[in-house]
Order: C-alpha cells, then structure tokens, then sequence
C-alpha cells in the first residue's frame, strides 16, 4: 500500500510532467530552465526516497543548471 508520502510525491510530478506541455510560447532558455527544474524535482526525489527537500532541492539545481545551458541553433 503506497504511503501518502508516496502518493504526494507522485502527483506533484506528474503535474510538473503535465506544466511543461505549455512550454510553446517560451524561450529556448526557459525551456531548458523548466525541463532541468521537472528532471531535478524527479532525480532529487529519486535519491532521498521521496523527501520533500530533496525534490525541491533537486528542482532548484536542476533549473539552475537548465538556465545556464546553451544550445546551438
């Protein structure tokens, strides 16, 4: 049986997953900032088993690496 932890944690990715499907309108950098953040939060929560600080903490890093991320177009 999943715990509410788990429950919370899955739901709050799956509307991160559902956020970036409007990422049309947006800048190449933010679009990178918002995929590092969604990849972070899943990675962060991955690693600490679910903790709430590690998801967040995950998300932090992650979008601050996706904003300094450059492409080539």
């Amino acid at each position: 049986m999943k715990t509410i932890k788990q429950i919370i944690v899955t739901a709050s990715l799956a509307t991160v997953a559902l956020g970036l499907t409007g990422c049309a309108g947006m800048s190449q950098q933010d679009r990178n900032t918002a995929v590092g953040a969604g990849a972070g939060a899943v990675l962060g929560g991955v690693i600490t088993g679910g903790s709430a600080v590690g998801t967040v903490g995950g998300a932090a890093v992650g979008g601050v690496i996706g904003n300094q991320v450059k492409t080539t177009n």
